[in-house]
């Protein structure tokens, strides 16, 4: 395809529109799916970033006008992603309160079966500057198969030995995405090298193929290199996919 923007042996980056890359894509070749879409919460409000106030909006891509605009481009995106999953594969999605709730519906809408909600605590979550509620310290994780019937793989023996010799629970947590992840440049939503780490060991095999329709800076794609998966990352903005790239041919300088 002649929007490919970088490839390695096992990494392919489009600078693309998700969307219709992914309606292009042939069916049922990926293995998993990670995907951190918009959070849609780019509303003119504040938070808190390094002690300093900041603005909370990220970019026209994580803006739309109304709550049918937002589940609609969920079912859409989230549908096709169903295609072209493997009959037993699984999708991994992030998100805030601002969206998560949308895409547990448009997956059981698309015919999904949710396995886990993922609580990811943040030890480090930036301050509540308003103090008229408390302050944001998760994000869910929404881990799905293609329907009640598929079969798919977790590994559980691993996720329990990593777990001190008990089973793993659906909380995980840790920290914000540390600087030394941000060398080459910064995403507003990236997320840390070990969380990744954690969900693809959990539900993939050495030499499957992931892939993340949002890839933004590029980390799922840096945990599949070190993990020794297979990768393809799209994302609409030069810059980041840039910014991915980089961090893809510079992967053994980010420890994870």
């Amino acid at each position: 395809m002649n929007n490919i923007f970088f490839k390695d042996e096992n990494s392919t980056l489009y600078f693309a529109n998700s969307l219709e890359l992914l309606e292009s894509f042939s069916a049922e070749f990926v293995d998993v799916i990670f995907a951190d879409p918009p959070y849609f919460l780019s509303n003119g409000g504040i938070t808190c970033k390094g002690g300093k106030m900041t603005s909370v909006n990220k970019g026209k891509w994580d803006k739309l006008s109304t709550l049918e605009d937002k589940h609609e481009f969920n079912r859409r995106w989230i549908s096709l992603c169903k295609k072209i999953l493997k009959p037993n594969g699984t999708i991994w999605i992030s998100g805030t309160l601002h969206n998560i709730y949308s895409v547990g519906m448009a997956l059981e809408q698309e015919g999904f079966k949710i396995i886990n909600n993922i609580t990811w605590q943040k030890t480090n979550p930036p301050p509540n500057l308003s103090c008229k509620y408390f302050t944001h310290s998760t994000e869910t994780i929404l881990w799905a198969k293609k329907n009640a019937n598929a079969k798919h793989f977790f590994n559980y023996e691993l996720m329990k030995e990593l777990n001190g010799g008990k089973q793993m629970k659906d909380v995980w947590e840790g920290a914000l995405t540390p600087q030394r992840e941000k060398i080459f440049g910064k995403h507003p939503t990236q997320k840390p090298l070990y969380l990744l780490k954690k969900i693809l060991l959990s539900s993939t095999r050495e030499g499957d193929l992931v892939l993340d329709p949002f890839c933004g800076s590029g980390t799922t794609g840096v945990a599949c290199k070190f993990l020794g998966r297979k990768f393809i990352g799209i994302d609409n903005d030069r810059d980041f996919i840039a910014l991915a790239k980089e961090r893809l041919i510079r992967a053994d300088e980010q420890k994870l």
